[in-house]
């Protein structure tokens, strides 16, 4: 076979891209005698060209080899769309060109009941003829006859599968006015479609001065009577009970001589507390609290110490009883760690007036002031508040203990998650950043020796 002449000298002759495109892959799909690689280098052109040219001839033929935007239409197998689909197609194209190809699906189901597929919509709409611009037959919304035919005619391009955009879009209308309508029809039909008067539908004001006045003169004579018997002694049909109730709330807001009306007396602000630190450890206050739940039928205490001050827990201790060795072992923890405080508040539980506790505190030297929380001091105890933060926040893991040793070494970390986060009374006085362990710092009490 002779040798190719040389792909230079045929592109004088070539008049078109295809026949060029058909010379660049013809000795590979012919000959078969060379790579796509080597055909490249004879035709300066990319390997990657050339394979994919091949491939396009192999799959289409010589359609394969035309331009990548010339679109290939496969003859159609199924059954012919009928014309009165075409023409409605057509109508729609020349009213508006934003539909969507499921919008028209959907149209033409409602409309002429034939079920076809966006696909093909997309088809036929891209090639059918760009028609004249129409415009609906009933006009446009702001241009009919009446507001309810307007009205009328959203509904209807709403139940034919028209979308709520291209209603807006085509009749000139805001969505929010389309969404109205329909909700109208939808509630009360065609009734719903008809103008509403926008006045207030209340009836009318029955209870005006001259009948609040006698009102009032009739509880000034019966301050104790109800709404009922001052409706019955007015003897007024016109108005109902409930009318006569709301307006004697209003006389006791407005009158200040009826009698037997409890007047609302402004609430006072909170004075100061009257063990209010100053400085760390001013003010201890020891505490504890029975657990909310046992082992082996006993119900274990939570002991803490709180520094006024930082609102630090010093230190604290379980045990099966509030007794005083327990409260001594806690005291004597947080005189070890950060000295003795000047004052030490307690309630005035057995434990804390103990004879043995009064005379380590004797010998401390620390004032030891005790309240009586059943004649409403309980609030100058700060850890019977600071115990409610102890149940809201470690209770549960408290209950998952299976012995009194996991209970200590929970009881332990509820110590030290408690100093090392934020708190709301300490954020309150302005301390940044509001943490106890933070502000109690390296501050000390009154140090001791062993000794003493």
């Amino acid at each position: 076979m002779d040798a190719l002449p040389d792909f230079a000298q045929l592109q004088l002759h070539f008049v078109d891209h295809v026949q060029r495109r058909y010379e660049v892959m013809r000795p590979l799909v012919l000959l078969g005698d060379r790579t796509a690689a080597q055909r490249a280098e004879e035709t300066q052109m990319h390997p990657e060209t050339v394979r994919d040219l091949t491939r396009r001839f192999r799959q289409h033929g010589m359609l394969g080899l035309f331009p990548e935007h010339t679109e290939l239409l496969s003859p159609s197998r199924g059954k012919q769309v009928p014309e009165a689909v075409v023409a409605e197609l057509t109508r729609l194209k020349a009213l508006y060109h934003g539909f969507g190809y499921r919008a028209l699906a959907r149209i033409l189901l409602c409309k002429l009941e034939y079920c076809i597929d966006a696909k093909t919509v997309k088809r036929l709409w891209q090639h059918s003829a760009v028609p004249v611009q129409g415009e609906l037959p009933f006009g446009d919304y702001h241009h009919q006859a009446t507001r309810t035919q307007a009205r009328l005619q959203v509904i209807k391009l709403s139940y034919q599968g028209w979308n709520k955009l291209s209603i807006s879009r085509v009749l000139h209308v805001s969505r929010p006015t389309i969404d109205r309508w329909i909700q109208r029809f939808e509630a009360d039909h065609v009734a719903g479609l008809g103008d509403k008067s926008s006045s207030p539908q209340t009836t009318s004001r029955k209870a005006w001065l001259p009948l609040m006045i006698a009102i009032y003169h009739l509880q000034k004579r019966h301050p104790d009577a109800g709404r009922f018997r001052i409706w019955s002694l007015l003897a007024n049909t016109t108005i109902s009970e409930r009318t006569v109730g709301r307006v004697m709330a209003l006389n006791k807001q407005v009158y200040d001589d009826i009698p037997h009306v409890a007047r609302l007396q402004p609430k006072k602000p909170p004075g100061p507390h009257p063990y209010k630190a100053s400085q760390p450890h001013q003010y201890w206050f020891i505490d504890g609290r029975m657990m909310d739940f046992a082992f082996d039928g006993v119900k274990w205490w939570s002991i803490l110490i709180l520094d006024g001050y930082s609102r630090t827990i010093l230190a604290g201790a379980l045990a099966p009883s509030e007794a005083s060795w327990a409260t001594l072992m806690v005291l004597y923890t947080a005189c070890a760690r950060y000295g003795a405080p000047q004052t030490l508040i307690s309630d005035s539980g057995g434990a804390y007036i103990a004879k043995e506790f009064e005379a380590v505190c004797t010998r401390l030297e620390i004032d030891h002031p005790t309240i009586v929380s059943t004649q409403g001091e309980s609030y100058m105890n700060l850890m019977e508040t600071h115990f409610n933060i102890q149940r809201r926040l470690y209770d549960y893991q408290f209950s998952l203990s299976q012995n009194p040793g996991e209970l200590e070494q929970t009881h332990q970390v509820f110590i030290q998650t408690y100093n090392t986060t934020a708190h709301q009374g300490l954020l309150k006085d302005g301390f940044d950043p509001p943490m106890p362990s933070v502000v109690l710092a390296e501050a000390q009490g009154r140090m001791y020796s062993q000794e003493e």
